[in-house]
Parts: structure tokens; sequence; C-alpha cells
């Protein structure tokens, strides 16, 4: 059932990017940088790995060599032009000659007429810079981005925060920023996925393409606020003159960004850049935290021989005085699991707080009769103290995740439970429908139900705990059909 919902535009096409500076994708690239005046940059990469231990004929053992930096194989861009248009990148790192592209990235990087755009991107470039070095030598990376708008401090202004005092060092993560901002669900089940291997999957590819799309519209939304307050504020017309003269000075100097004045103001006031230093670029490694914790690893091992299959039967089971009714879990690495049971009718609850401690999760489950779903290896050491209430849940997908839950415990899921409990907390529905008018009422003050649906005779559902109203809309048929799939149900 659909709650109300207005995203923007889904991602236009994703030129994917391979080959030498002679393929057309990539001169493609090259000319739609060079005309570009806001760029959005996200990045993904291989999981890092340790440099093998070269053997030693002492017999000592060897100190452990150090960590290197994770490898970038996938940069993805959104460029938008002064013709307000936007193109979308996904560049094969693996599969482009990187001495093609650096040179047309770094002055990217550092050309003041051009406003970047990232998430948390100083972390991208550490890791950017240094497989550039790495594949080009030692003079070959990235240190610097100017000017650089970060999408947190964007996000922090939106909601209303004072810029000019300490900014919350919590922050939310893009997905939700997106869910909250623009009303868009970014799956991230893919953000796991082996980057490195080829050919990328076209989920792959879309996956990395909206992180970076999404970006721009987040800083229109940014521009729209502050363009207002600038025209609201008692200086505005003196504004007014100060962003025309700079308008004009940049058109003659190239030294700002100047699709309008309140771009140039903009820029001049919240933009900032990120510098790299020597330490930026060393990968951070302690001998001490690593035996500190094989020590633990092993002193774990060695006193519990903890299992990662389930070994039954489920404390919902009548046999062991169970009511019959499944519940789940889901902790925080696995939150899109929970949403996916809530959709076959499972009753898949959150941890109660956002950094749940390990016995928080316990007492949880005790108390509630469930069986903790987690990605979490480390938790499986508590299964000594939880007999058959914890789970570790193997696959990466959240299709194949349910569907593993499913087989696991043995569920039996029928179509008439599908969609039958709130998605955003875990509540029932009231058991009978609301008439148009009546969820038209009960949405006062709490939600939108679009204008469209005046002139359908439709029935409303309403989450008896947090009053969320759903209906029988075009993606609940499609949801329907999604999970009758997913869970085998024949028609």
């Amino acid at each position: 059932m659909d709650p109300a919902a207005a995203p923007p535009p889904p991602p236009l096409a994703v030129h994917l990017v391979t080959g030498d500076a002679s393929s057309p994708a990539l001169s493609h690239l090259l000319q739609s940088l060079a005309a570009a005046r806001i760029v959005a940059f996200d990045a993904e990469w291989k999981p890092r790995r340790r440099v093998p231990s070269a053997p030693s004929d002492d017999a000592s053992p060897a100190p452990p060599n150090p960590t290197q930096l994770p490898t970038v194989t996938v940069l993805q861009m959104a460029c938008r032009g002064e013709d307000g248009g936007n193109e979308v990148f996904v560049v094969d790192l693996l599969a482009v000659p990187l001495a093609d592209l650096w040179a047309p990235l770094r002055e990217l990087f550092e050309r003041p007429d051009v406003l970047k755009l990232g998430f948390r991107f100083k972390q991208d470039l550490v890791y950017l810079s240094a497989t550039f070095t790495a594949a080009l030598g030692c003079d070959s990376g990235f240190n610097r981005v100017e000017p650089f708008l970060d999408v947190t401090n964007v996000y922090h202004y939106l909601k209303g925060h004072d810029m000019q005092k300490k900014l919350p060092k919590e922050t939310k993560s893009l997905a939700s920023i997106c869910e909250e901002l623009l009303n868009v669900s970014l799956s991230k089940e893919l953000q796991c996925s082996d980057w490195s291997c080829r050919p990328l999957s076209e989920g792959q590819i879309q996956y990395a393409a909206s992180d970076a799309y999404y970006l721009l519209y987040i800083f229109d939304l940014f521009h729209q606020k502050v363009s207002i307050e600038e025209k609201c504020s008692p200086t505005a017309e003196a504004s007014d003159e100060h962003c025309s003269q700079r308008a004009s000075d940049c058109s003659s100097s190239g030294n700002d960004i100047c699709f309008d004045g309140y771009s140039t103001s903009i820029i001049t006031k919240y933009s900032d850049r990120i510098l790299l230093t020597e330490s930026d670029t060393k990968a951070r490694s302690s001998r001490r935290k690593e035996k500190q914790k094989l020590s633990s690893d092993a002193k774990c091992k060695e006193k519990f021989d903890y299992n990662t299959e389930w070994m039954g039967p489920p404390p919902w089971d009548p046999s062991v005085g169970g009511d019959g009714y499944p519940k789940f879990l889901c902790d925080v690495m696995i939150e899109g699991l929970a949403k996916h049971l809530r959709c076959v009718g499972l009753d898949a609850a959150t941890p109660s707080c956002k950094k749940p401690q390990p016995r928080e999760l316990l007492d949880q489950i005790y108390k509630e009769g469930r069986i903790l779903l987690t990605r979490d290896a480390k938790l499986i050491k508590y299964q000594y103290l939880a007999t058959n209430q914890v789970y570790r849940v193997k696959s990466l997908l959240k299709h194949d995740q349910l569907a593993e839950v499913i087989d696991t415990f043995q569920l039996k899921i029928s179509e008439d439970r599908l969609m039958s409990r709130c998605t955003k907390c875990n509540g029932s529905f009231i058991q009978k429908p609301l008439t148009l008018e009546e969820a038209i009422e009960a949405s006062k003050g709490f939600q939108v139900i679009p204008s469209c649906l005046f002139n359908r005779n439709m029935e409303f559902w309403k989450c008896t705990d947090c009053n969320q109203l759903y209906w029988e809309g075009t993606q609940y048929h499609n949801a329907v059909q999604k999970f009758m799939s997913v869970c085998n149900i024949s028609e």
C-alpha cells in the first residue's frame, strides 16, 4: 500500500565510460567536464587487503605489513552545464587508462569556476589519489578540491542549523538524507558488492549513478532556500547590486561560478575546500590493536564453539512454549531486511536505539521472544547466551536475505498476508478500512493524500501505532507481484 510520495525524476541515461581517450565514451566525458559548472562526485572501491608477508629465515615472527589503501575501481560523476542540463557518468577505472584521465580530473578538482559536490568526499579523494599514485607514480595523486560543498553541511543548513556554530558530529547517511529531503528511497543493497568484478551489472551501474545524481537535486533545494532568504533579507537591494557586480566581474575574470548572482553569493559564503595532508594519504594500522583483536578472537573461539548455522527450534515454536507467531529483530546492518519482512506480513522490529550494545539487543529479544537477525559475525559469539535466538544472515541483497530467512525458518507466507503490516514502524493495520472522507480527516496535519485519488472508489488503511495511511495503489500491486515471486506464491 502506498504512502504519499513525490520523488524527483529518475536518473537520466547513464554513460558507462570505458576505453582510451579516442573512445566516444571517454571523449564525451571530457567534453562534459570542460563545459560543466557543477559536478557531483562519488566513488566505489574493492575491499582493502593486507600485503603478504615476505618469507623470513629468522625464527621470530615478522611484523605485520601495513594495510594498503583500497583501490578505487568506479568513479561516478553527475555534471551540470550552464544550460542547466544534467549528464551522469560511471567511469570504469579498470577499463580506462588512468594516464588519459589524470590531467583533466586534476584540473577539474582545482578549477575555481566549477563547484564540486560530494558526500564525505574526503575519504573518497584519499583512496582515489592513492589509486592514481600506485598506477602512475609517486607524484600522480590528487591533494586539493575547491570550491567544494559537502552535502552533509547542506543538510544541516536545510534543517535550520546555525552554520556559524559547530556542526553535529553524528550525521545521517546519504540514503537517509535523500529519503528525508527528496522523498527518494536509495537502495544500498549493492554497496557491499564486489566492485572489482567485471562486467559491472546494470544494478551496480544504476546504484553508482544515483548516488552522484541526487546530490544535484539536494543542491537545488539548498540553492532555492538561500536565494529566498537573501531576497527577503533587509539588505536584499544592496545584495542584488553586489551580486550583479560579482557576476560582471566573473564574466571577465573567470574566478567565480556565474549561473546568477545568488550562485556567486552561495559559493562565496558556503563553499569550502578539501586539502589532503601527508598523514591523510597513509593507511592507518595499529599493531597493538591488531594483536588485541587477534588475541580476543582466539579466546572467543577457544571458549565458545559457536555455529553460524541455525539449530532450531525458534522461540515462537509451541513445542518450547511459543505462541506460533514468528518474530524477528533486525540489527542496524540489515534494517532494509526488516521492511521486506514486514511486506510479507512478518513481525520484524528494529533496535530501540540507534547504536545498541549487544546486551541491549539480547535484552530485547529475550523480552519480546524474537530471533536476532544480523550480518555481524561478532554477535554470533553471544549465541551461547541466547540459545536459538541469534542467526547470521549470509546473503547481501535484500530479496536474497528475505528468501534465506523464509527458507531457514520454514515460514509459510500466504498472499493475504502480503502488505499487511506498516513498513514504517512494524505496526498492525486497523481491522476496518477507512473511507476517503475518514482518511482525509485522519491525515490532517500529518499526511497528504494525492488529489488524483479523490475520484476513485478506494479503501484506506491506517497503522494503529504510527497512524500512517496506506492505500492499494500502483506501488501496492507492483509490490504484491514482486513478493509473490520471492516467496514462491502461486496466483
